[in-house]
């Protein structure tokens, strides 16, 4: 497996592009084939995420995805749906394809109605950019940014030359459950939307939900995975493993992007928990961890304030015995051990610490010694200018 450029672009048979000439964007996605999907498990949900998912499960395939950004089109009742509903019937027309396999996305303020003719205006001018460049997906991808600050693609080709790839956006109201704020990923392999959903299903779960921005889930987090089947590889029994692996290596990556991305950060943070009893416990600990906010404002005051991270694993409802715990900070390929078997180490270099608590990205690895489990989570730092950005969203 390698890392490729090009994003969704990379991937044979998928055409993107997309533009944002203000506050509010527009992409469109042209690929066709089987599909899957995860959504948000928000009971407040956006009426794009209704519409996609209906698609999903009753089409289990995609011919197009046209998303917005700017505007949620969430809590907007039956006027909101029937805006969904417009966006995915203007593309199909101009597509010459089935409304019914259009999946629809957006991604913005909560609350208010979508202005639709911004769509059917600037949607020619998307349409004419359709293309595979990396600057086409490129330019779908920052189509559908909000408060991102950075671009989030990814794309791997695998050792049978499958390509798989990925855009994403996400910066604030992060703790995805079951998806992402939004994410569309391809892959160029002849598999059917079974397999696509199984492996999408697995790589979801290790990667968006274990990050944590601020503890909020979205209502209109979802993530599409569509396979165009143009390589005419079709990955054995064997292969489907590396397929898998392929596909939690593009969703890392964006994970981490999008961590590292979050609304006014200056730190990624990599909670790694090991020797946890079960899989659940080690999930529980390490997202409690990068969830917490006095963790998080410790790291971005480069106070290695380490009492936070075992406060916050024993609240976590994972199983521990705090004498059992052993915990280090890391960064910059340099470490420090904090505490060992549940006793705090009186040895710790603490210039070696203060160095690595400057450090952009700290990796804080809590082993609870009651097992043979681990999981990763990412988060980032909490800083001012999170409570500036979206103390001024609106305004």
């Amino acid at each position: 497996m390698k890392q490729i450029e090009g994003g969704i672009c990379a991937v044979r048979g998928v055409s993107a592009y997309g533009i944002k000439p203000g506050k509010m964007g527009i992409a469109v996605i042209r690929a066709e084939g089987p599909a899957a999907g995860v959504f948000t498990k928000n009971k407040v949900t956006a009426a794009p995420v209704i519409l996609s998912k209906g698609v999903i499960e009753t089409q289990h395939r995609l011919s197009a995805i046209i998303a917005n950004s700017g505007n949620a089109n969430a809590f907007t009742g039956d006027d909101g749906f029937l805006d969904a509903m417009e966006m995915a019937s203007i593309l199909s027309e101009k597509l010459d394809v089935d409304a019914e396999t259009v999946a629809v996305a957006s991604t913005g303020v909560i609350g208010r109605r979508l202005d639709v003719s911004f769509i059917r205006e600037h949607l020619p001018e998307v349409l004419e950019g359709l293309g595979s460049s990396p600057e086409c997906s490129q330019a779908a991808t920052k189509a559908i940014m909000t408060t991102d600050k950075a671009l989030k693609e990814s794309a791997v080709e695998l050792d049978c030359g499958v390509r798989i790839g990925a855009i994403a956006k996400g910066s604030g109201m992060i703790e995805p459950n079951m998806g992402t704020m939004l994410c569309f990923a391809y892959t160029d392999a002849n598999v059917p939307a079974d397999v696509l959903d199984a492996a999408l299903r697995i790589a979801v779960d290790k990667t968006f939900n274990m990050v944590v921005v601020d503890g909020d889930t979205s209502t209109n987090d979802m993530v599409l995975f569509t396979s165009t089947c143009k390589s005419g590889i079709k990955p054995c029994m064997e292969c489907l493993d590396e397929f898998e692996d392929g596909l939690i290596c593009v969703f890392t990556d964006l994970a981490k992007k999008m961590a590292k991305d979050g609304e006014g950060a200056t730190k990624l943070i990599e909670s790694r928990v090991i020797g946890a009893k079960t899989h659940e416990d080690a999930r529980l600990a390490a997202k409690a961890i990068v969830r917490s906010p006095l963790v998080k404002s410790a790291i971005f005051g480069k106070d290695p304030n380490w009492g936070r991270v075992v406060a916050a694993a024993g609240y976590s409802g994972a199983e521990l015995e705090q004498e059992r715990l052993s915990l280090a900070f890391s960064g910059g390929g340099e470490e420090v051990e904090l505490v060992k078997s549940g006793e705090i180490s009186r040895d710790s270099d603490l210039a070696l610490l203060k160095k690595i608590m400057a450090n952009e990205e700290i990796i804080i690895t809590l082993d609870l010694a009651m097992g043979e489990e681990s999981a990763t989570a990412w988060g980032c730092d909490l800083t001012y200018d999170y409570v500036r950005i979206n103390a001024e969203y609106t305004t």
